[in-house]
């Protein structure tokens, strides 16, 4: 028992605002039973930083570039089933609380109320029990009576992970040699994957792409 309560549970932070990350940190530092062990801008990043350490728990904000926190808690929820992850968000999103919730996040908690929630919602996570934010239950209490990991609506599920990350990058300005580079695929395949996008969005542009990964917060841009 008392070796147990030794055990500090190793947390890793997300969020592409340096200031969050510190403030965060500053935060759990002063519990006795967490640990940050690593700290990532990106989803990408948080990716190779959760490969890398013995992560416990994700602290990870939806709405980043190169790869949003949805995307990255699917992966990491996929690759490493031992490690949970907390979704951290200035935004009020229905549909986008959803998302998380069934791509295998167990802890949500709004940038309002972060210092009075976030190391409950750690712990919480951490035993593998869904902890919500007393004000995002009050606002959206039935997105979550949605069991983590369940089957993604039909509308939501439009774009396969892959088209959604491109769709990202697209967005973001990315060439198709960058996209190809970062994906680690062909230039080739770049460009079927954003025809395929187009086809299924029913759009022709790079704008049109650009105001619907905004507006479905796939990526953080400003409209």
């Amino acid at each position: 028992m008392e070796g147990s309560q030794q055990m500090r549970i190793r947390v890793v932070l997300v969020d592409d605002h340096k200031v969050v990350r510190d403030g965060l940190r500053v935060l759990l530092a002063e519990q006795h039973d967490l640990e940050v062990v690593g700290e990532a801008d990106h989803g990408r990043e948080a990716l190779r930083v959760v490969a890398e350490t013995e992560t416990d728990v994700v602290v990870m904000d939806f709405s980043m570039p190169e790869l949003n926190g949805v995307e990255a808690t699917r992966r990491i929820v996929g690759q490493h089933p031992r490690t949970r992850v907390v979704a951290l968000s200035m935004y009020h999103d229905r549909k986008l609380i959803g998302e998380m919730l069934r791509v295998g996040a167990l802890g949500f908690v709004s940038k309002e109320c972060v210092t009075a929630t976030l190391v409950s919602a750690i712990r919480s996570a951490h035993d593998g029990v869904v902890y919500v934010a007393p004000d995002l239950i009050e606002r959206y209490g039935d997105v979550f009576l949605v069991p983590p990991g369940a089957a993604l609506d039909p509308e939501q599920s439009v774009l396969s992970p892959r088209e959604q990350e491109v769709l990202q990058l697209v967005a973001e300005g990315r060439t198709t040699k960058e996209i190809a580079g970062r994906l680690e695929i062909s230039a080739k395949t770049v460009d079927t994957h954003r025809q395929n996008i187009m086809k299924k969005l029913n759009m022709r542009t790079v704008a049109e792409l650009t105001k619907y990964a905004v507006r479905e917060r796939i990526t953080p841009l400003d409209p």
